[in-house]
């Protein structure tokens, strides 16, 4: 019984909302779809090719964040999957607003889509796309919480060997994007969440996104952490979106 489409949100504040909105529209390629809501607050970035994977919302306040949408076959049931795991919910608002025992928000919902999009092509030459979600999980949250979304996505857990502080929810089916587990340094705090992209040429890929506004946190051994203009961090890695497979980068 686990999700059918995976989506993931970006929550800005009023303040923050047009520029973290034309962030990530430069950055995925992707026009963004007419605003909707009772304050025109919701709107989706829309691949060429294949299903909405990305969308923006503005809130009444906060830090910018994310939070995912499930899409699944019977909301109400899986918030009693959600919360005989450990999750809370939050609100009934037509769809399920709920929250992981480590303080993620996630929503339930009814309707998603089906055909993951493909890589954006550049005209540098290279390709990227958003292909992740990335839950970061400080140590005294980590065995609930990775079991919570085991248990949630009906999955298995795949510990990357060389680094097996990361390790792969495994659906049965495709979704639009893959989720990874990381293992943080931090003692404790609340789960996070952030996007990762994959691209065929890193370097290349990076100095786009500081012409969008972005700063470069560190490079790390095939991945760059960033810095949207609004403080999301994000990174962006040696993934072949298309493919899957790690690119080896000359630098």
């Amino acid at each position: 019984m686990g999700p059918t489409w995976l989506t993931a949100f970006l929550d800005l504040p009023e303040q923050d909302y047009e520029i973290g909105r034309d962030f990530w529209g430069g950055v995925t390629g992707h026009e963004l779809s007419a605003p909707r809501g009772a304050s025109a607050e919701f709107a989706s970035f829309l691949p060429p090719d294949g299903d909405v994977y990305l969308k923006v919302q503005r809130v009444a306040g906060g830090r910018p964040r994310i939070h995912l949408d499930l899409t699944v076959t019977d909301p109400r049931a899986a918030a009693e999957v959600a919360i005989a795991a450990g999750g809370t919910l939050l609100a009934d608002e037509g769809y399920l607003v709920m929250r992981s025992p480590g303080g993620q928000v996630f929503c339930l919902v009814g309707e998603g889509g089906a055909k993951r999009a493909a890589p954006t092509q550049w005209p540098a030459g290279h390709s990227s796309s958003v292909y992740q979600v990335c839950l970061d999980l400080p140590a005294e949250q980590y065995d609930a919480e990775a079991g919570f979304w085991l248990t949630l996505f009906g999955a298995e857990q795949e510990v990357l060997r060389a680094r097996p502080e990361f390790s792969w929810v495994r659906h049965p089916r495709q979704l639009a994007l893959d989720v990874l587990l990381q293992a943080t340094d931090e003692a404790a705090g609340e789960v996070r969440c952030h996007l990762d992209l994959g691209t065929t040429d890193r370097p290349t890929e990076v100095d786009r996104h500081l012409g969008l506004g972005a700063t470069v946190i560190g490079p790390e051994e095939f991945w760059t952490v960033m810095r949207d203009p609004v403080g999301l961090i994000y990174c962006i890695t040696d993934r072949n979106p298309a493919t899957g497979r790690l690119v080896a980068q000359s630098r």
